[in-house]
């Protein structure tokens, strides 16, 4: 287990595993809806649909233009990641498979009511590798500080330059 505590940076709680936990502002339906509409959730992670019962698709088109003002660097563009939802408990559970980080890979959000806010809690297990893990980490935490700036109606912060240094932090803990 590594335990990764310094600027709130997520954990391993065991191997192949990724879990980020932030306390968001309210109320759990606000977050819900971040989570699973296409026009809110490409303002911090990607757009595409999610159809939203399980066996359903859940499609992803990763293109950071529209989360941030930072440019794509060299090498890297647009792309989609195909999944299909294994488990909906709405307004607190959405689980779904993420190619992405490898082929029996999954991701799991959680949402909890904790006083005025809601404990968002991401579990992405059955990675395939350590450098698919920090790359995982380093990009589900860049994009829930993201997430964080919107919901507190925030400017958000720039997605490569804190994903290359939240890298670093990971690549040095995991």
């Amino acid at each position: 287990m590594n335990d990764l505590t310094a600027s709130k940076l997520g954990t391993s709680p065991e191997q192949a595993t990724v879990r980020i936990e932030r306390v968001l502002p309210g109320p759990i339906e606000r977050v819900w809806a971040y989570l699973t509409d296409a026009e809110k959730r490409k303002t911090w992670l990607a757009g595409g649909v999610f159809d939203l019962r399980v066996g359903g698709t859940a499609d992803l088109h990763f293109d950071h233009s529209n989360i941030t003002s930072a440019k794509y660097p060299d090498g890297k563009a647009p792309h989609d990641c195909l999944g299909k939802i294994t488990r909906i408990e709405p307004p607190r559970l959405l689980s779904f498979t993420f190619g992405a980080a490898g082929p029996e890979s999954e991701v799991t959000f959680e949402l909890e009511p904790e006083g005025k806010g809601v404990r968002l809690t991401i579990t992405h297990v059955r990675i395939a590798n350590r450098n698919t893990m920090i790359g995982v980490a380093s990009g589900w935490d860049a994009h829930v500080g993201i997430l964080e700036d919107r919901l507190n109606g925030e400017e958000p912060r720039p997605f490569w330059s804190n994903h290359a240094r939240l890298k670093k932090e990971y690549e040095a803990r995991l």
